[in-house]
């Protein structure tokens, strides 16, 4: 049973991210601290550096040997189910921005991502279901870095490329505006081969893209010394273990810095105003559990497992989607909203699942 020194525990580990945040906000709006090439320069250093060392160490320390199969179906199957039922929801709402809030889909609340859900989930999933139900979060937020970190990434270069790409392929082969009649059929079937051809411009940019991307290679990176180590019981050497942490460590709070120093360039707090902030509450912390529900009892997961995956799926929206959608300048006015808010709210609705589910 939780108490109320749990509660006070996962509290105290929240305030810190927001003195951080305010921090960033009041040095950007009123101090006048920081440029917007700054602050843009800041998020960079925590998107190339930071967060793909916190992912190697994440994914490093955990056995892969041990993962739950039917824990990695369920996560899978409800983040399928998200991205399908809100991309049809999506293009019938706004049919010609579907392929930028595809990846607002996964960013928003079917990804529930490190490092918030560390700091929050841990002590107050212990304190609900014990030790066991941690090693299952922590699992998540293996399969988050390796998996779903590098399909976010894809979608958000793919997103970028095809822009790119769509907008030359018209230009170059744009024909005569005074061209004969009989030469018409030629110009359209050479537009069809143009736009065809732009498909593979457009994978071969994403590809060339996340080859150099620090982020790609620090989670397989760590997938391979993970195996090594748990199969070898090779330990890493100290000054290479202590160079990835003096990076990593440090990349929650300067994550959290550049999200207040974005806020400070908004004209509100609720930057993507309060219509879109309820639906990305509600997306986060009704439906995100209701799929999660879904999937769980397809697999036929029960007891302290399920719980464990319903509680999960209503933790706050993780900081590392934001400097994603910021680096990459898609829709972070959204995404930022959701981390600000939701780590206001996680605690009393997660607590609320916990009673229900106690009945």
């Amino acid at each position: 049973m939780i108490s109320w020194l749990d509660v006070y525990h996962v509290v105290s580990s929240t305030v810190p991210l927001y003195v951080t945040m305010i921090l960033g906000y009041v040095s950007a709006k009123h101090l006048k601290l920081f440029s917007p090439e700054q602050c843009s320069g800041i998020n960079t250093f925590v998107s190339k550096f930071s967060i793909p060392l916190l992912s190697f160490q994440v994914i490093s320390q955990n056995n892969p040997y041990k993962m739950n199969p039917r824990l990695i179906l369920s996560d899978a199957l409800q983040k399928i189910l998200a991205a399908v039922s809100l991309a049809a929801v999506v293009r019938f709402w706004r049919p010609a921005a579907s392929g930028g809030r595809l990846g607002l889909i996964i960013t928003g609340f079917s990804i529930s991502t490190l490092p918030n859900t560390l700091i929050i989930g841990i002590p107050m999933l212990r304190a609900m279901y014990g030790d066991g139900s941690v090693d299952s979060l922590v699992q998540i937020i293996v399969l988050q870095s390796l998996i779903w970190y590098n399909l976010l990434l894809f979608l958000f270069e793919l997103n970028a490329a095809r822009s790119s790409v769509a907008a030359r392929v018209p230009t170059e082969h744009r024909g005569n505006e005074n061209t004969d009649a009989e030469q018409e059929p030629k110009e359209e079937e050479e537009t069809v081969l143009a736009y065809d051809s732009s498909t593979g411009r457009i994978l071969l940019k994403v590809w060339r893209k996340l080859v150099r991307n620090p982020n790609s290679y620090a989670t397989l990176a760590g997938l391979i010394w993970a195996s090594i180590h748990f199969r070898l019981g090779w330990e890493m050497p100290g000054m290479v273990d202590g160079s990835i942490r003096l990076l990593s460590d440090g990349g929650l709070g300067m994550a959290m810095f550049s999200l207040g120093l974005f806020m400070a360039s908004q004209r509100s707090i609720i930057a993507c105003g309060k219509q879109m902030l309820a639906i990305t509450m509600v997306l986060k912390f009704l439906i995100g559990p209701i799929l999660m529900v879904a999937s769980a009892f397809g697999i036929r997961l029960h007891g302290t497992l399920l719980r464990t995956m319903i509680l999960q799926s209503a933790l706050p929206q993780g900081i590392v989607p934001f400097v994603f959608a910021k680096e990459y300048n898609v829709y972070p006015e959204i995404v930022s909203t959701g981390v600000i808010f939701g780590m206001v709210v996680a605690l009393p609705i997660a607590l609320a699942y916990y009673f229900v589910m106690a009945l």
